[in-house]
């Protein structure tokens, strides 16, 4: 497999490191998660969880309210901030965003609402699975706070993306058309390119080949978009078809692991994953044989 140069994408702000791939853990604080089943939706449980994936080597927490899989539920801003918010605020009280090797917290939602809330409470980035679709407000919201903002591709939304995955000049040259459009976007709302991260949004209106498509063009998006690339591939259904037959989301971290070397190897800026060990040394194996090409 050859491995295209990326080129080098905007810097973030000085506190999100970018020479290596970083470990993005996901926090899930919902009773309906696709992979953990709820089983952080106590807050003193989610906030203990959180300092263990910070001990396994997390950089970032990225603690989510709402499920966005698909078919999910809709929930409201006020639940979703009743939540969100205890969690970030234990974190922070708790020094986790001390500056000495500790994680960065991030929310990962799709309300600006919530964002703001977040944002107030001292969360560092905002992770919108949407790319400002489902809220107008929030380019505008990430442009006066200068927040770093993960702008994910998507369609529709979890009750009709599945069916929205036609893209007739190819998955990957359509996921790059829209995800220019909503750079165009956040340039119009004065959000400076060096806050923006994107995500390709695997699995997120798409079909598991085309998602295997769109990873396999993890350095491609990179040097064509020139931004940071988030990879998000932990435990999702188009592993399948790499993973034993039958193999439940927790059952697919060995794939998932081997889906990050890969990302970390085309040079992206970091894997949203829910187990860290594994994904950890799979990066660290990623920045080894680079080492010695």
């Amino acid at each position: 497999m050859t491995i295209l140069p990326a080129a080098a994408p905007a810097p973030l702000p000085g506190f999100v490191p970018c020479d290596r791939t970083l470990l993005m853990g996901v926090l899930n604080v919902t009773p309906d998660s696709f992979s953990d089943g709820g089983r952080w939706a106590d807050p003193e449980a989610a906030v203990a969880h959180a300092r263990e994936l910070i001990a396994q080597g997390a950089d970032i927490i990225d603690i989510g309210g709402e499920s966005t899989r698909p078919g999910a539920q809709r929930v409201d801003v006020d639940t979703e901030i009743s939540r969100v918010l205890p969690v970030v605020r234990a974190l922070l009280t708790d020094g986790t965003d001390d500056g000495d090797g500790s994680a960065i917290i991030s929310v990962d939602t799709i309300h600006a609402a919530t964002a703001e809330a977040a944002i107030d409470a001292g969360a560092h980035i905002i992770n919108d699975v949407s790319g400002g679709l489902a809220d107008p407000a929030m380019h505008g919201l990430i442009a006066r706070t200068g927040v770093v903002y993960v702008c994910q591709h998507w369609r529709g939304d979890p009750e009709t993306m599945d069916r929205l995955t036609d893209y007739p000049g190819g998955v990957v040259t359509g996921v790059e058309a829209e995800l220019r459009e909503r750079l165009s976007e956040l340039d119009a709302a004065g959000v400076d390119r060096s806050q923006v991260v994107l995500d390709p949004g695997l699995g997120f209106a798409k079909t598991h080949a085309q998602s295997w498509e769109l990873l396999a063009a993890t350095a491609r998006l990179i040097a064509d978009l020139g931004q940071p690339l988030l990879v998000g591939s932990s435990r999702k259904r188009f592993l399948a078809l790499a993973a034993e037959d039958g193999a439940t989301p927790v059952q697919r971290d060995a794939v998932t692991a081997a889906t990050t070397a890969l990302a970390a190897t085309a040079g992206a800026w970091a894997v949203r994953v829910h187990e860290v060990p594994i994904n950890r040394a799979a990066v660290r194996t990623a920045s080894l044989w680079k080492e010695h090409q």
